[in-house]
């Protein structure tokens, strides 16, 4: 396996595995009712607002140039995104979930939303080298040792 099919697996059951485990035919059929209504513009603008989310951080703040203007301005383009989302391309997805099962199908929803946010982030390659850096530093004897000792 190659270090980048690594670290895209690892990557890929981290940002899954929420959804995963709180995933119901009710959140799901919302969930795949959201993904399938977003234009790839509308998915940028997700990534854009998922990275401006963790650029807040107090310990990543100074490594980030979000100004409180284009925070301001994306957070009004995806406050009108999820609208529409939910009271347009699916209202009656949303209805379902909320009758049937209160938060848990909404949440569940909106994960697989940020998941999708996150793909859109990850996909680029230069985010993909980036994240791949430390691979460079790995101790694959120490690694694959631990690994083959089942």
């Amino acid at each position: 396996m190659t270090k980048r099919y690594c670290t895209l697996i690892i990557l890929s059951l981290f940002f899954v595995y929420p959804y995963l485990a709180s995933a119901s035919p009710a959140g799901e059929s919302l969930g795949s009712c959201m993904v399938d209504s977003l234009t790839g513009k509308e998915r940028k603008l997700l990534a854009q607002w998922v990275f401006f989310a963790m650029a807040a951080h107090p310990e990543i703040r100074e490594y980030s140039k979000v100004t409180p203007a284009s925070q301001k301005s994306t957070d009004e383009n995806v406050g009108k995104l999820i609208t529409r989302l939910l009271t347009v391309n699916c209202a009656e997805q949303a209805k379902a979930a909320a009758k049937e099962e209160d938060s848990a199908a909404i949440k569940g929803a909106f994960e697989l939303v940020g998941k999708i946010a996150m793909q859109e982030l990850m996909s680029n390659d230069n985010v993909t080298a980036s994240i791949s850096g430390y691979a460079k530093y790995l101790d694959n004897e120490k690694i694959s040792a631990v690994l083959k000792d089942k």
